[in-house]
């Protein structure tokens, strides 16, 4: 499977790959036949690692505890741990 970072297309949407690139890469978008570059670029980028590892927070956050904050909260809550996973991702 390629690295998260070697996405072409990717790659050129963004510079800042601190959001821990696309959580889940396709390293040939054209394969699934896209009918434009926009539509490539879709499909090759989809969710950043650190989104999914605020939704899989939210998950684990609602499951344990509920909402106990208003969303806002939550969601600054889970992102803060996705930040604290990307960091510990980079630090192994």
């Amino acid at each position: 499977m390629s690295d998260q970072h070697d996405n072409r297309i990717y790659r050129e949407q963004t510079s800042n790959l601190e959001d821990g690139g696309p959580a889940f890469p396709v390293s040939d978008p054209f394969a699934f036949s896209p009918k434009n570059e926009g539509e490539a670029k879709r499909l090759a980028h989809g969710m950043t690692l650190r989104d999914y590892f605020a939704a899989k927070a939210l998950a684990g956050m609602i499951i344990s505890h509920g909402h106990r904050f208003s969303a806002k909260e939550d969601a600054g809550r889970c992102y803060a741990i996705a930040d604290a996973m990307l960091c510990a991702r980079e630090a192994s």
